[in-house]
C-alpha cells in the first residue's frame, strides 16, 4: 500500500522481550533488511518479527509517533497497550 508509513515494533525471536520501533513506507522490504542483517543495530538480535504496525498517511504524523514509542511514557504504553 503505497502513500502509508509505517510505525513498526520487531520483536526478537532470538531474545523474546527485546524490541526495536522504527518507521518505513516499505514494511516488508524493511523486516527482510532487520532480519538479513543489513541494519547494525538489529543484526545481533536477528531474527526479527513484526509485533506491530501502524500505517499514516502523512509521514510527520508518523514520525511523531515514533518519537512518541520511544520516551519512557510511550514504553509503557507500548508494554500495556501493544
Amino acid at each position: 500500500m503505497k502513500d502509508f508509513h509505517y510505525v513498526y515494533i520487531l520483536e526478537s525471536e532470538k531474545l523474546p522481550g527485546r524490541f526495536y520501533t522504527g518507521l518505513t513506507e516499505d514494511l516488508a522490504d524493511r523486516l527482510l533488511r532487520h532480519n538479513s542483517g543489513a541494519v547494525p543495530h538489529t543484526a545481533k538480535f536477528k531474527p526479527w518479527r513484526v509485533k506491530t504496525a501502524v500505517a499514516f498517511r502523512g509521514r510527520e504524523k508518523a514520525a511523531e509517533f515514533e518519537r512518541y514509542l520511544k520516551t519512557s511514557s510511550g514504553r509503557a504504553f507500548t508494554k500495556k497497550r501493544l
